[in-house]
């Protein structure tokens, strides 16, 4: 794998003239597919260190080819969509995509959208530094958090649920990802439990909570990184 290469999957001509300078410019290898079949072909002969991913594509449903790239590559996919309904972020969310971004989009939170798929690939052996932002510091190693210093009480559900945004922060994870990480399989539907977990949450951590813990309106939260 070249830890460099994005390869960018997309039939729109003008998406690639505006994202290759860019990308190059931030040290990055493109690689182009105008189509599903050339990006899956692309994908598991030259594994990419992360995948730009349209879902509007010629050949197959987007959807479709995200299914099969996650089934060939670990690489982060980051989706880069017109399609801006709720349940179509959900369901890409769900079938593996890493992160979400509605076309058009400012190139600036594309670029620190994948800057933290990347960073995320790159946490192996369980070595998993400190979050440290906005005054927040959550050591997932020793379990203990810090908000300007002063060690905060959680509740071991409270805990968990931080534990889980921390492990994916940049990256927007959806309700039901969330009830399953922390509740378990037989709770992804109890929504409003978890709005009432994440209120809590935001409260003991104060303004640190209010700024980081982002609501991503339909789909679920985001730990922001950046």
């Amino acid at each position: 794998m070249n830890e460099n290469r994005v390869l960018v999957i997309d039939d729109e001509p003008q998406i690639h003239r505006f994202l290759k300078p860019a990308l190059e410019t931030g040290g990055y290898e493109v690689e182009r597919a105008n189509n599903a079949s050339e990006g899956l072909r692309l994908a598991s002969l030259r594994p990419p260190a992360a995948i730009l991913l349209d879902l509007g594509l010629p050949d197959q449903d987007g959807q479709d080819t995200l299914l099969k790239l996650r089934a060939i590559t670990h690489a982060p996919i980051l989706v880069v969509s017109a399609r801006d309904k709720d349940e179509e972020k959900v369901q890409a969310l769900d079938a593996g995509a890493d992160d979400y971004v509605e076309k058009p989009f400012a190139l600036t939170e594309l670029l620190a959208r994948l800057r933290a798929c990347l960073r995320r690939a790159l946490v192996q052996d369980g070595v998993v530094q400190p979050f440290e932002r906005e005054g927040l510091r959550v050591d997932l190693r020793t379990r203990r958090v810090w908000v300007e210093g002063a060690e905060l009480v959680l509740t071991p559900r409270e805990y968990d649920l931080l534990a889980a945004l921390v492990r994916n922060a940049g990256r927007v994870i959806t309700h039901a990802q969330l009830l399953r990480l922390v509740w378990g399989p037989r709770h992804t539907e109890d929504v409003q439990y978890l709005r009432v977990h994440i209120s809590h949450l935001r409260q003991k951590i104060g303004e640190a909570g209010a700024k980081l813990i982002r609501t991503e309106a339909g789909i679920g939260y985001r730990l922001m990184a950046e």
